[in-house]
């Protein structure tokens, strides 16, 4: 039994996630179901660094891979990307060792969100378009209460599979580009929904709706309020996971082509 490394990008407007799901189409079924014609009678198991939600795209997931063969990384890649569907590409495949684990083992995640202030006719799967005025100061303000190790309860639905709510926030930066206003959150890892109720609740900050107040009041005591104002997964994007040796390295945005730079 051979463990391997994956490196994928995805679309993930046409799937319901990354975990597999009774009777609906996600990232993690689509890439067993291609394993199964690729490696025949030997069973792969594919397990990826995390959950992405369902319409929430990366730019680089990364995965591992069990499976009996002597196929070499590399054609491992081109016989998957032979058979995947357009909006799924596997960047790259490496043998890795037995004990490595895609989730275990990532010491840190980034994820970007897209907000676009012009309706546009060619990023709509990838944006969440505003018409409002945002208050983009405003927002990069109120947007550093949520650094360091704190309880984000508020800020995700129940997940019997997360043992605690408390996640480390390392970074958050913000930067206008045209007509883009552009979020990186880097953590330890994330709940489910979090990014998107974060990001949400900075936006009711930049409509003048909310107050610095009321973020430290979400992040005190366990409040519903955060769930209403969940931004739309199309404007976000698993940008990069980090394992032990690693360092972070600037990305492109999938939408201008340019380097995530801030």
């Amino acid at each position: 039994m051979a463990r391997f490394k994956l490196y994928l990008e995805y679309d993930g407007t046409r799937y319901s996630g990354w975990q597999v799901q009774k009777q609906s189409r996600t990232i993690q079924g689509t890439l067993l179901d291609v394993a199964e014609k690729i490696f025949k009678d030997e069973k792969a198991d594919i397990q990826g660094s995390g959950r992405t939600d369902s319409g929430v795209h990366a730019i680089c997931q990364v995965a591992h891979m069990d499976v009996k063969t002597m196929i070499a990384p590399e054609i491992i890649r081109m016989k998957f990307n032979d058979k995947l569907p357009h909006d799924i590409n596997i960047l790259e495949v490496e043998k890795t060792h037995p004990r490595f684990h895609a989730r275990h083992d990532a010491k840190s995640r980034s994820y970007i969100y897209q907000i676009s202030r012009r309706r546009t006719a060619f990023g709509k799967p990838y944006v969440w378009w505003i018409k409002d005025k945002l208050n983009f100061k405003a927002m990069e303000n109120a947007s550093k209460l949520f650094l360091g190790m704190k309880d984000f309860r508020s800020f995700s639905d129940e997940d019997k599979l997360e043992k605690s709510t408390k996640v480390l926030i390392e970074s958050i930066r913000m930067k206008e580009e045209g007509d883009l206003i552009l979020i990186r959150i880097q953590g330890s890892h994330f709940l489910w929904k979090m990014v998107r109720r974060i990001v949400g609740t900075l936006v009711e900050i930049g409509r003048g709706n909310l107050t610095e107040k009321d973020i430290q009041h979400f992040l005190k005591s366990n409040s519903p309020e955060p769930a209403k104002y969940t931004a739309p997964p199309s404007g976000l994007f698993l940008e990069q996971v980090i394992y032990e040796g690693e360092t972070f390295k600037e990305m492109m945005s999938p939408v201008t082509g340019f380097p995530l730079k801030f």
